[in-house]
Parts: C-alpha cells; sequence; structure tokens
C-alpha cells in the first residue's frame, strides 16, 4: 500500500498517516478480499430482487446479523437453485466491498440448500399448502390406458433412464416413443421440465405430431438437492394440469418427491414405470388364448346342454308322422261319408218336393174347379138373372127418386164381377200357355219340371194354349242348358 509523506517541520505535521477516500477503500476491499478469499456463509435468503440487468440481489441473515450478498448475471445459470426468500442455504464466494456506498457484500456463485432438515421443511410446508388445495386428490387421479399408442417420455438425453424405458418397452410391447429432453437438476431444470410437460399436453395431433397417450416424467437416483426440481411448484402445477395421464419414476424405489403424490401412478423406477405404461404382448396373447379355449370349452356345453334339452323335448312331443296319417285317415272318412250323404240328401229332399208336389192339385184340376164353378155362376145368374132384374127394375120403379143409387150400385156390382173374373183369368194356365210357355206331362199326367226326370225313349204329352201334342224322347242328352232332343 502507498502511503503518504509529509515534509518535515511543516504546519500540522504528524505521525499520523494521511490517506485519500479512494486509497481507504482500496485499502478494505484488498483487505476483505485477501482475508475472505474464497467462503461459504450459511444463512437465510431475504431481501431477494432480480434486476433487468439479470444481477440477483439479497440477504443472507441469521439471528444476530445481516449480510448483502449478489449474483452477477454471468453466474445465476451455475447457481445450483433457484434463490427465494425464506430459503436456508449456504453460499459459496467472496467478500467484496462497494467503495461508493462504503459498504461490503459478498459475491455469490454458487447456492446450496442448508442441509437435508431445511430441504426438507421446505418440501414438507409446500406438500401441506398443495393438499390443502386438494391438487393431491384421488379423485382427480386418472386412468392410465392399457395399450397406449403413444408414450411421452420426459428425461434428461443422456443416462441409463432413457436407455432402460426404451428397451424395457421394446422388450413388452413395442409402442412409439416421443422424448422431450430436459435437464433433470440445477439451474432452470424445473422450468424446462414444466414447459416439457405443458408442451406435451398441447399437442393435438393436427400438426403432424401423434398426441401421447401417457406421460413418463423420469430420472435416476440422486441426493435431495439433485431431485429438488421435481419438487418445484412449477412442476407440480403443471403435472397436474396436464390432461394426459402421467406416471413420475424420480430417482429410486425409496426416493420420494412432490411429483410422486399429484401425478396419476407413481413408480418406484423408471423401468418399473415403463412396465406399468405397456402390458407383455407374450402375456396377453397367452391371455387370449387361455380365453378362446375356455370359450370354446364353454360353448361346447352350451351346445351339448341344448342339444340335450332338445332330444328331452323331442321325446315328450308327440309322433307327428303319426298324428297327419289319423288325420288324413280322418279326412279320408269324412270325404267318403260326405260323398255318400250328399246324393241320398238330395235323393231325401227330391222324394219331399215330389211328396209335396204330387199332394198339390194339377194345374188341369184347378183350372176345371174354377172353370166348374165359373159355369155354375153363370148357369145360376142365367136362371135368376131375369128375375133378379125384374125385382131390381120393380124395385127401382117403386123407388124411382134413387135411380142414381141403383145405377150406381150396378156399376159396382159390375166392377166387382169383372175383377174377380180378371184375377181368375191370370191364375188360369192356359193364360201362361198363350205367352208361349209349353205344360210337360208324363203319361200318368205327371208334370215334368227338370229335364233329369226324362229318359230316352220315353212318352210325354206337351199342352200348348191351343191344345195336346204327344211326343217321344229320343235322346235325353244334357247340355248347360237341359234341352231334350225329341
Amino acid at each position: 500500500m502507498h502511503e503518504p509523506s509529509f515534509p518535515s517541520g511543516a504546519p500540522g505535521a504528524t505521525n499520523i498517516a494521511e490517506y485519500s477516500v479512494s486509497e481507504i477503500s482500496g485499502a478494505i476491499r484488498s483487505t476483505l478480499e485477501g482475508t475472505f478469499g474464497r467462503i461459504r456463509v450459511r444463512g437465510e435468503i431475504t431481501e431477494f430482487k432480480r434486476y433487468s440487468s439479470g444481477h440477483l440481489y439479497f440477504s443472507l441473515k441469521d439471528e444476530k446479523g445481516k449480510l448483502s450478498s449478489v449474483v452477477w448475471r454471468g453466474s445465476v445459470s451455475r447457481l445450483g437453485l433457484k434463490p427465494e426468500n425464506g430459503v436456508e442455504v449456504i453460499a459459496t464466494g467472496k467478500i467484496s466491498s462497494y467503495g461508493e456506498r462504503s459498504s461490503y457484500q459478498m459475491v455469490i456463485d454458487r447456492l446450496e440448500y442448508a442441509g437435508e432438515g431445511a430441504l426438507l421443511a421446505r418440501i414438507e410446508k409446500l406438500r401441506l399448502r398443495l393438499a390443502q388445495e386438494g391438487v393431491f386428490d384421488a379423485e382427480r387421479k386418472q386412468r392410465i390406458p392399457f395399450l397406449p399408442r403413444v408414450i411421452g417420455v420426459v428425461t434428461s438425453a443422456q443416462g441409463a433412464v432413457l436407455h432402460d424405458i426404451r428397451t424395457t418397452v421394446a422388450r413388452r410391447f413395442p409402442r412409439d416413443l416421443l422424448v422431450w429432453p430436459v435437464p433433470v437438476q440445477g439451474e432452470g431444470a424445473a422450468e424446462r421440465i414444466a414447459e416439457a410437460v405443458a408442451g406435451f399436453d398441447r399437442i393435438d395431433g393436427r400438426t403432424g405430431i401423434a398426441r401421447p397417450d401417457v406421460l413418463i416424467v423420469a430420472r435416476g437416483g440422486g441426493s435431495l438437492e439433485d431431485l429438488m426440481a421435481f419438487n418445484d411448484e412449477s412442476v407440480l402445477r403443471a403435472v397436474a394440469a396436464c390432461t394426459i395421464p402421467v406416471i413420475s419414476a424420480v430417482g429410486h424405489e425409496t426416493d420420494t418427491t412432490l411429483i410422486d403424490f399429484v401425478s396419476d401412478r407413481r413408480a418406484p423406477t423408471p423401468t418399473a414405470a415403463a412396465e406399468m405404461a405397456v402390458p407383455v404382448r407374450t402375456e396377453l396373447e397367452a391371455d387370449l388364448a387361455h380365453r378362446m379355449a375356455r370359450l370354446s370349452n364353454g360353448l361346447g356345453r352350451v351346445l351339448q346342454l341344448g342339444r340335450a334339452r332338445l332330444g328331452r323335448a323331442a321325446a315328450g312331443l308327440p309322433d307327428l308322422p303319426s298324428l297327419l296319417e289319423t288325420a288324413r285317415i280322418r279326412l279320408d272318412d269324412r270325404g267318403y261319408r260326405l260323398d255318400m250323404a250328399l246324393p241320398a240328401l238330395l235323393e231325401r229332399r227330391r222324394a219331399r218336393l215330389q211328396a209335396a208336389c204330387d199332394r198339390l192339385p194339377t194345374p188341369g184340376t184347378i183350372i176345371a174347379l174354377k172353370r166348374s164353378g165359373l159355369t155354375l155362376a153363370s148357369a145360376a145368374l142365367a136362371r135368376g138373372g131375369p128375375q133378379y132384374l125384374r125385382d131390381r127394375r120393380g124395385r127401382v120403379t117403386a123407388l124411382r127418386p134413387s135411380a142414381p143409387a141403383l145405377l150406381a150400385l150396378l156399376r159396382e156390382r159390375r166392377a166387382r164381377v169383372q175383377g174377380e173374373g180378371g184375377r181368375l183369368e191370370s191364375l188360369s194356365p192356359r193364360a201362361v200357355l198363350e205367352r208361349g210357355y209349353v205344360l210337360v206331362q208324363d203319361r200318368a199326367g205327371h208334370p215334368l219340371t227338370l229335364a233329369a226326370e226324362v229318359k230316352a225313349g220315353a212318352q210325354v204329352i206337351m199342352t200348348f194354349a191351343d191344345g195336346d201334342v204327344a211326343a217321344r224322347v229320343e235322346r235325353a242328352a244334357h247340355s248347360e242348358q237341359g234341352r231334350l232332343d225329341l
């Protein structure tokens, strides 16, 4: 250090050295940096600020003091964790001074969590808050598809994790893998993992990239600090909001992170996650073959039982051929009886009709009777008519004043006699014969009304309006009109 000199005997000269402000500031800075060249300080982050320049400013405090700290922009990506207020850390760096403000500060290039106790307390605090919000509720869990077409993988592109997942899927049931490589620890890892999960969820299949049916978020084992990216709130929120089922496979079987609580399934290892994602193809084929055999055996038993039931039902049914034969015999018998009964019925009806006809008087008899009655009435009228007229005339003479009444009575009686004569004439068979009809009778005088009653060679008598004619039937051919050849 440069020491200023003063001339001897000068006014106010003393033995106390004189320094400039910059010299004092430089001396203090040199002393601090020389004494505390590389140190580690444990404290709780407070008053954290991120400036637009990219530099980070905060303080480290404990129960008795506070130390201003800064992280230059070039060191932010190498810090190892994301600084937050209230987090107890171990900061690595150097002590330096800032002369313009007469202050000193720690320039930090590395941050670590202050022991597992502090990390676990921070994780537990976040867990309780998310659990209270319902982020871990079982009702939110989605079902893992049985056989996905595309499997999305969020993990590091280097390391054995991706290789284990690929080989396990190829061995069990080959499926398409869509890998989104991300850093799995260090500064910025949590943001990249959350971005990958959200990016997979935004795929809709219309851009040429198939949408995964299930996601695997995985990394290998490590310390609690190495796994802190999977305890980050941004990652947990992204997994909770993802509509694709998520399988978490972080660390070894004994490692537990908060992503295990929010994911839909938790696998102890990345290999186990791949086994959860796809079934074993050979086991499926064997199971299908077993089910096919059971189905065939079951169908065989069903058919056998149905055949036996059908046989018992058939045995309980009557003999259908015998029933048909019996019905056919009954039908033939009824047909034969009907053929025999119809002629007999017709013969009986014909006999009854003939008997009725025999009891009825012949038209000739009726006409003879009517003619005889008419003759008697005419004779009686002829005998008693003159006397009746004389009597009537005498009465008319005696009752001359009533001559018109008598004439009216005579006209009435004459009209009545003429009406009765007309009705009698209309009943006479002669009137029918005069219209062109002929009355055919056999030799006994019985009228013949049907051609079927006339046989060839028979003699018949045909009565016309003006007399009778005898004829012989030469051929009794029955045509549709029932004509006879005489």
